[in-house]
Order: C-alpha cells, then sequence, then structure tokens
C-alpha cells in the first residue's frame, strides 16, 4: 500500500507543472489555505458570466442542492422558485471615516440606532414563514415569538431587521440575547428570561415584487404603513432619530450605551437596497469602545501567512497579587510589532503546552472591546465581546495594568444603565 502511494505521488509530481505541482502539494498536506472573500468569488463569477454581481450574489443564497442544479441554473437563480424561503443579500454598511459635516445637510440622511444583536430577514411566500440570519442560517424554529407574523403579514413580504432580547419594547443586552442563540429546545425559562423582539429596519420584497431599486425613502413610507399597524411587543419598526443638526445629533450618540446600542446608523435617502457594502451610502457611527490595560502571559502561533510567528495571545489583568485571563486577541497589531512580540516570546517562554507559551508577564497591551457580561465559562467570571488589540503600551509596566475589580466595577455600570 505504502509503495502504492508512493508511485502516485511520484507520478504526479513528475506530470505536474511547478505552480500545479504546489497546489498539489498543498492539497494532500492538508495545508490548502486560501483566503478568498464571498464579494471576490461573486465578482469573479460575474466577469466571467456577464452577468450583474448583484444578480449572482442574490442567485447563491438561500437552500439549493449542487447535485439537483446546473451551475448555469445556479448563477442565473432560475432555482428560485423551488424555495419559499429564498433571502436576499444583505446591505451593509462601512465604518464613518470622515466627519459628518463632510456628509452634507443632514436632511439628505435617515439616522436610526446601530442595535448589537443578530441581523435577520423575515420572509413571508406562499403562506409559510421563514427566518434567516445574515450568516445564511434558517433559524425559524429558534424564535418562536415571531411565528405570530405568518398571520398578520401578507404574502410576498421580506423583511430585513435585528433580531434582540426585548422586553416592553426594550433593548436587553446581547449577553441577555446569548441565553437563546443556537438553541434545539427553548425552555419556558428562557423564553421568559430573554424574550425576542425584531427591531425592522427595511422591505427588500413588497406584494411579491424586489423593491430594493426604489430608494430608502419609498421603502420607509411602505413600512410604516406595514409594521404601524401591529400592536404587538415583539415587533418594533427601528425609530427614525430625528435631529437638526449633526452636532445634535452627535450629543445624542453619547447615550448610546444607555440603551444597549452600539451607536448611530446613517442611511442615505436616496439609497438603494444593495448587495453587501457600497461605499457612501450607508455608515455605521459606533461609539468609541471600552478599554482596558492588561499584561499578556500566554502566545500561540498563528495560521496561514502567520504561522511562523506568535500572533495569538491570552491576556490577564491582576487580581490581588495574582494574574487572571479576560480575553485573547490576536489582531490589532502591525507586522513590525508582531515581529518583535514573536522575538519577545521566543526569548522569554516559560512553559510549553503544545503549541501554547507561557511568557513572562512583561508586555502590555490596551485592549477595546465592545461590552461585558458574567460569564462561568471564564476563571475571571466575566467575558469580554469582540476583543482585540488596541496599541501595544510600551510606557505601561504590568504593574500598572487595570485590576479585576475595575472590570467588574464596569460591568455594575453597564447593568445600572439596562
Amino acid at each position: 500500500m505504502m509503495k502504492t502511494k508512493k508511485n502516485f505521488i511520484l507520478n504526479a509530481w513528475n506530470t505536474l507543472e511547478t505552480q500545479e505541482r504546489f497546489i498539489f502539494n498543498k492539497l494532500i498536506s492538508g495545508n490548502f489555505r486560501i483566503g478568498v472573500s464571498n464579494k471576490m468569488l461573486v465578482n469573479a463569477l460575474a466577469k466571467q458570466s456577464s452577468l450583474d454581481s448583484a444578480q449572482i450574489m442574490h442567485s447563491i443564497m438561500g437552500k439549493w442542492n449542487p447535485y439537483e442544479i446546473t451551475f448555469a441554473e445556479l448563477i442565473n437563480g432560475t432555482h428560485v422558485n423551488t424555495d419559499n424561503s429564498w433571502p436576499y443579500p444583505f446591505c451593509l454598511a462601512y465604518a464613518l471615516e470622515q466627519e459628518t459635516e463632510k456628509l452634507g445637510d443632514i436632511s439628505e440622511w435617515q439616522a436610526e440606532w446601530k442595535w448589537d444583536g443578530i441581523r435577520g430577514q423575515i420572509v413571508k411566500r406562499n403562506g409559510e414563514l421563514f427566518i434567516w440570519s445574515r450568516g445564511e442560517e434558517l433559524v425559524t424554529e429558534q424564535f418562536p415569538e415571531l411565528h405570530f407574523l405568518i398571520d398578520v403579514l401578507p404574502d410576498g413580504v421580506v423583511l430585513d431587521g435585528e433580531i434582540l432580547a426585548v422586553q416592553d419594547k426594550q433593548v436587553l443586552s446581547f449577553s441577555t440575547l446569548q441565553q437563546r442563540l443556537n438553541r434545539k429546545t427553548i425552555s419556558k425559562k428562557q423564553l421568559e428570561d430573554a424574550p425576542i423582539g425584531f427591531f425592522v429596519y427595511d422591505i427588500l420584497e413588497f406584494e411579491a415584487n424586489d423593491f430594493r431599486e426604489h430608494p430608502l425613502s419609498e421603502r420607509r413610507k411602505i413600512l410604516e404603513q406595514l409594521i404601524g399597524g401591529l400592536d404587538e411587543g415583539a415587533v418594533i419598526l427601528s425609530p427614525v432619530i430625528n435631529c437638526n443638526t449633526w452636532e445634535e445629533l452627535a450629543e445624542l450618540r453619547q447615550t448610546s450605551r444607555s440603551i444597549n446600542s452600539e451607536g448611530i446608523m446613517l442611511k442615505k435617502l436616496s439609497s438603494h437596497y444593495h448587495s453587501g457594502r457600497k461605499r457612501g451610502d450607508w455608515w455605521k457611527w459606533k461609539i468609541n469602545p471600552y478599554t482596558v490595560d492588561a499584561v499578556m502571559i500566554y502566545a500561540q502561533k498563528g495560521s496561514g501567512r502567520r504561522a511562523n510567528f506568535f500572533t495569538d495571545y491570552t491576556f490577564a489583568v491582576r487580581d490581588g497579587e495574582n494574574l487572571v485571563t479576560i480575553a485573547k486577541a490576536y489582531s490589532g497589531l502591525t507586522d513590525k510589532e508582531i515581529k518583535e512580540v514573536n522575538s519577545f516570546v521566543t526569548r522569554n517562554a516559560i512553559e510549553k503546552f503544545g503549541p501554547v507559551r507561557t511568557v513572562k508577564p512583561e508586555l502590555v497591551f490596551e485592549i477595546a472591546f465592545e461590552g461585558i457580561a458574567e460569564s462561568k465559562r471564564h476563571k475571571a467570571g466575566l467575558a469580554l465581546r469582540f476583543p482585540r488589540i488596541l496599541r501595544w503600551r510600551k510606557d505601561k509596566k504590568a504593574a500598572e495594568i487595570n485590576t479585576l475589580e475595575d472590570l467588574r466595577q464596569l460591568l455594575a455600570s453597564t447593568f445600572i444603565n439596562e
């Protein structure tokens, strides 16, 4: 058997070109990894087929069986009628990268709160109701609170919005929402402790017609007529924030955390609901993240082009005389900084646990995060949401890092806001 495998590999090497041989070796060794974004793939298909990229993006969404459909049928979307749940590509926003005054007159924009939940689409067609997450997962059964929509929404409607933990029309924290995610069965207690609501942002399909090419101002009017008549606390029309100046809106933005919002969304009233991101039409104007100074105590090598460097780090804060881990992060450093940290880890590794190295607690970093919650899975009893490295604090020593008590006080303040 070994001789047969050897002969096969040698024969392959002899018959392949250099680049083909490289890919072949990657495949047989299990190290074939290429970072290709969904958008890059769609653009390549669009160029090859001479079709519009937005059309292809829509065609490949939803449920389809690769064994029952041809490639031509797939990219042309001819399989749409086989599945009433067919969703649309989500319209996404870029982070605001300029002064709001440069956006022009505030009257040309629609401002809404940016909620921290699960982006989703509700589809009602032919007497059936479907709920899709942005990750293209059907999550209909996970949220029974929204099933009443099958009786009140007309057929041929697709809504875009945010799945949130909501009580008395007030948004609860993301940590509350987490109690309901990825549950095969939902207990009565979970329904009571983390009730689900849907904040509606947009309407993509109405009376079985694709409305994405209509301007936002028109889509909003239809949405207000459709959702405004619902007397249900589980479905809420995302409120428009009315301000006369950018300065007034900026002040209001600072209050975001008091209602468990991440900031403000800015949408041009003339904008269409495009597929993916389009610079200039939609912006997310998030509030500044929380930060904490922590010391690196563990390091692990990365993958892909970073496989030869220690790039995955674990950070700790002080708890009395001890250090307790509070987050892992691997993004935020420049290539030059990564090489410096890698050199430090190589020279200052204390213990080895498989791929992980324990290092001298000397390097201090400022860690940014979006939220904090209690967690029984972590030794610190806390979990940080979306931690990442903000900067390397070469000006600080390990004795100056934050404490676990600092984080507990932050947690207490968020509970007060909630």
